[in-house]
């Protein structure tokens, strides 16, 4: 679990800023092995993005959305466009768009950094396009070396993810709240406070729940708020009789108390 606790993820690419280095790395037989170790480029000013036209190439963990493969030549032979800003980067005010990795231009006219993105040699970009599907991979990117996952955390974080779910179901508010961190803040901007009063309210009905959850992907997530971060990624299906919800649920997590705290839900 060194990489993180997969279900239905399969490729995970790192990317550590201080080295200028990108692996990627296959699960495999419950095993991690690295498939890539390539060089990269990325944003000329160090740290974490936190807004537009900053120069810094964020930190944090993505999905991987679409390939782009007709570009001007700058950008090389494609580029692979991440999910950022996440719900995460949308709770803490981040703005910025079209961080990509891709290519470098065919005429070899380049700077050593990029205005954000992460890019690599265009055989490099080739080799990893080809060695991945893009639905089943994430992108860590770590200022330094990126924290190597234990199973304690991985015990810790499933054994949170179902009893608050449990709590969910029964509509014990109480202990489904203590999950929450008091900066807790919801996809949509909602805060702790606010969110604390909707659930009451929507607790107070003691409707039956029918709450499963499948594909659990927990993966480490690099920050600079200097926390123990992860990001959880899994399909809900959540039934009442007046409600039913298939789909993505999103949690990123600070593990500290030996329990998951909740920071933003989406």
């Amino acid at each position: 679990v060194k990489h993180g606790y997969y279900e239905s993820i399969k490729y995970i690419i790192t990317t550590e800023k201080e080295k200028k280095q990108l692996q990627l790395h296959r699960l495999k037989d419950n095993k991690f092995e690295t498939l890539m170790t390539k060089n990269v480029f990325i944003g000329e000013a160090s740290g974490d993005k936190q807004k537009e036209g900053d120069l810094r190439t964020p930190i944090g963990a993505y999905s991987l959305t679409t390939k782009i493969t007709k570009l001007d030549q700058f950008y090389g032979p494609m580029a692979l466009v991440t999910n950022y800003p996440n719900i995460f980067d949308k709770a803490q005010e981040k703005t910025g768009h079209g961080i990509w990795i891709h290519g470098l231009p065919y005429d070899n006219k380049r700077d050593d950094y990029t205005k954000g993105c992460i890019a690599l040699e265009n055989s490099s970009i080739k080799q990893l396009d080809k060695n991945i599907n893009l639905e089943n991979s994430v992108l860590l990117v770590g200022e330094s070396e990126i924290k190597k996952v234990t199973q304690e955390d991985i015990s810790v974080i499933l054994s949170s993810i179902f009893s608050w779910r449990d709590a969910w179901k029964s509509s014990d508010v109480n202990t489904y709240l203590s999950f929450y961190d008091k900066e807790f803040k919801r996809h949509d901007g909602m805060n702790f406070q606010k969110f604390k009063s909707y659930k009451k309210r929507i607790f107070s009905k003691n409707e039956k729940k029918k709450i499963e959850f499948s594909n659990i992907n927990i993966m480490p997530y690099p920050n600079s708020l200097d926390k123990v971060m992860y990001k959880i990624v899994m399909d809900e299906d959540y039934k009442t009789r007046t409600h039913r919800f298939e789909g993505k649920k999103e949690l990123y997590i600070e593990l500290k108390n030996n329990s998951m705290s909740i920071l933003t839900e989406g």
